[in-house]
């Protein structure tokens, strides 16, 4: 599904040049659920960024279901990552004038999808993740567990390919970070890719591998215990 080479992100300043990425390898298979580690601004982010095609890199290539993206204009990224990509991101990222149905309907609206199959769509998924009967409240009305819940019902309402994980449990309690790791593991068990960045090696060991960035490179790649699940 995924295949980096040499990548390498510059971000230059009148007087500095720093580089974030530097020389990245590395590939994800379809229904691989991957974590990538290393201390803070090692260029987790940044990585997490350009898989979701957020950001472009300054070198190397970038294949995303077969594409060579790396190369793609903001309007070609935009296109590409609406139809496949979900995002999870540790401060929630809704928008608290909309309430949770609408937050969770937003991903639908952009990709045009009719009203009726919508609502259908969105209810769905409200009541997988248990927050159906939050669906007329607004963000601010909702727990931190609540607001990561909706936050994966918007990620996965339009059926993405991959989901992208940035700290998804970082705002959270332990109880609450366990019960976004599981939701995490079945939405993978029923063949969503997932790539999560993290700073819990206890967290870190619910995927398959383990890929470890330090100051901008990959220094390692480790299996865990739940390798077995992916075949």
């Amino acid at each position: 599904m995924i295949k980096i080479s040499n990548l390498k992100k510059l971000y230059r300043t009148e007087d500095v040049e720093t580089t974030a990425l530097n020389q990245v390898n590395f590939e994800i298979k379809e229904g691989e659920f991957v974590s990538i580690m290393g201390p803070s601004g090692c260029g987790k982010s940044t990585l997490l960024n350009i898989l979701g095609l957020l950001d472009s890199p300054n070198g190397g290539s970038y294949y995303f279901i077969d594409e060579e993206v790396s190369g793609y204009s903001e309007r070609q990224r935009a296109e590409l990552r609406k139809a496949n990509i979900g995002f999870v991101f540790q401060s929630f990222n809704l928008i608290d004038e909309l309430t949770v149905f609408e937050n969770v309907e937003l991903p639908l609206l952009y990709l045009g999808i009719a009203g009726s199959q919508r609502k259908e769509r969105v209810e769905q998924v409200l009541d997988d993740l248990q927050v159906m009967h939050r669906r007329n409240h607004f963000p601010q009305q909702l727990s931190g567990g609540q607001q990561q819940r909706v936050a994966v019902a918007r990620a996965v309402v339009a059926e993405p390919k991959i989901i992208l994980a940035d700290e998804p449990t970082g705002n959270l309690d332990s109880k609450h970070g366990d019960e976004v790791m599981e939701m995490l593991t079945e939405l993978n068990d029923h063949g969503t890719t997932i790539v999560m960045v993290t700073h819990s090696p206890s967290y870190a060991e619910f995927s398959h591998r383990i890929i470890h960035l330090f100051d901008g490179q990959v220094v390692s790649e480790n299996f865990t215990l739940s390798q077995h699940a992916y075949a």
